[in-house]
């Protein structure tokens, strides 16, 4: 009863672009699929919950944005990387 209301709620949760919780279903759904990507932000639901009612905090979504706030030299790295495996060279600058 729980897991099936709270996947109800990660499907609602899902529409708002500008979420974190968006952020990290298209994350998810990439690789695993969408079926598994609503459930585990079924289960990031039920944390965020939890640690809610522990605290007794407001909740403060994390942004869309969220996942490229951090470690930008290495994701910078790893898109040159696979440009450069696509044949891309990259552009000599002159002095």
């Amino acid at each position: 009863m729980l897991r099936s209301t709270l996947v109800i709620c990660a499907h609602s949760a899902v529409r708002n672009k500008s979420s974190y919780f968006y952020a990290q279903f298209t994350k998810i759904s990439a690789h695993r699929g969408k079926k598994r990507a609503y459930v585990a932000i079924a289960h990031s639901m039920l944390v965020a919950i939890y640690h809610i009612l522990k605290d007794g905090v407001a909740f403060e979504d994390l942004g869309a944005d969220y996942y490229n706030k951090f470690n930008k030299e290495r994701k910078i790295a790893a898109y040159l990387k696979k440009l450069k495996a696509l044949g891309w060279e990259e552009p000599v600058v002159a002095a």
